[in-house]
């Protein structure tokens, strides 16, 4: 097993197939001309599946599949019917664009749900977002996964006089609809044009939505990163990402690979150990893994705390989201 100083199991791995992506989430990219990480210095597909099974020989059990947007990577195919084999779950998380593309490679990986990122539920609201006009397919196509029984997790990022005023739309798109809803603070990266007066907190955002409905809180995992709720009588759920104003740190079980092959401990690491080399070098790369682990900070890659209102985001010594993976 993979252990930290702080007796924490790490079982988790996402790894990210690529930097590039269809969409220009303001959010999550620096700007629109932005330059995208040269194919020969990408994980390629034989690497990914070596540094995964690597991993996975180490004691992973879940490992998912991020971007940039991963669906745009053209051997996106191959790799997760590859890495489908290996005894863990599997799933991705992806902009929904083109889910409809890949539904047959997901039903023979054996994918059973995956997150998909949606903001807003405004057609106009959604192009400003993402500079694209795809609001309908990426709406659409989560329909498409539940009607094809893969459970649809929605990821959504909430920000202060942006988005907020929609927080009960999807709840009520959960009354008939059995998709899972989950309500992000927003995170500081790398020219993400985050400040704190934009973060609406956990309890800000269930105080909206008990204006409205009774909830119940429903039975989490230890292992949970989302507080999950139901309102009693809808088909779908919601959860609540509460990153900034109560962090799930102290049963984080998660590592991160970039997509240049780059082991991240935490999602705010400074610190990032380069496995890809090691890999081409003909090296062993578990030293490298249980060191990176045994460094790992106690919470928030040791960059900043709860008391985020006082937080500066130029002082995050990180990357912009797009080149973490998420």
């Amino acid at each position: 097993m993979i252990i930290d100083q702080f007796n924490r199991v790490h079982d988790y791995l996402r790894i990210s197939l690529t930097d590039n992506c269809n969409f220009r989430c303001f959010y999550c990219m620096p700007e629109e001309e932005y330059e995208f990480t040269p194919a020969s210095k990408l994980m390629q597909a034989h690497e990914i599946e070596t540094i995964a099974k690597t991993f996975v020989s180490l004691g992973v059990k879940k490992i998912r599949l991020t971007g940039g947007e991963p669906l745009v990577r053209k051997d996106a195919a191959d790799i997760i019917l590859a890495l489908s084999k290996l005894p863990v779950t599997l799933t991705l998380t992806t902009n929904g664009a083109r889910l409809h593309e890949f539904l047959p490679t997901l039903k023979q990986a054996g994918i059973t749900s995956l997150n998909v990122s949606l903001d807003t539920l405004q057609a106009d609201k959604f192009q400003l977002i993402t500079r694209r006009d795809q609001f309908k397919r990426v709406y659409d196509n989560i329909h498409l996964l539940i009607e094809n029984d893969i459970r649809a997790k929605v990821n959504v990022v909430v920000m202060k006089d942006f988005n907020d005023q929609e927080i009960n739309s999807f709840i009520a798109w959960t009354k008939n609809t059995p998709v899972h809803v989950r309500f992000i603070e927003f995170m500081p990266f790398q020219g993400n044009r985050w400040t704190s007066n934009k973060v609406l907190t956990w309890q800000q955002i269930l105080q909206i939505i008990e204006a409205e409905y009774s909830f119940l809180p429903l039975k989490g995992e230890l292992n949970d990163t989302a507080k999950k709720y139901l309102v009693p009588g809808h088909a779908g759920t919601f959860a609540v990402i509460s990153t900034m104003s109560a962090p799930f740190c102290s049963t984080c079980n998660r590592m991160r690979l970039t997509a240049d092959g780059k082991m991240k401990n935490c999602l705010f690491s400074q610190e990032e150990t380069d496995l890809l080399t090691t890999i081409r070098n003909g090296g062993d790369i578990i030293p490298l893994i249980r060191q990176s682990i045994h460094a790992k900070k106690k919470e928030l890659g040791g960059q900043f705390n709860t008391d985020f209102e006082h937080l500066e985001a130029s002082a995050i010594q990180n990357r912009s989201m797009i080149t973490i993976g998420g």
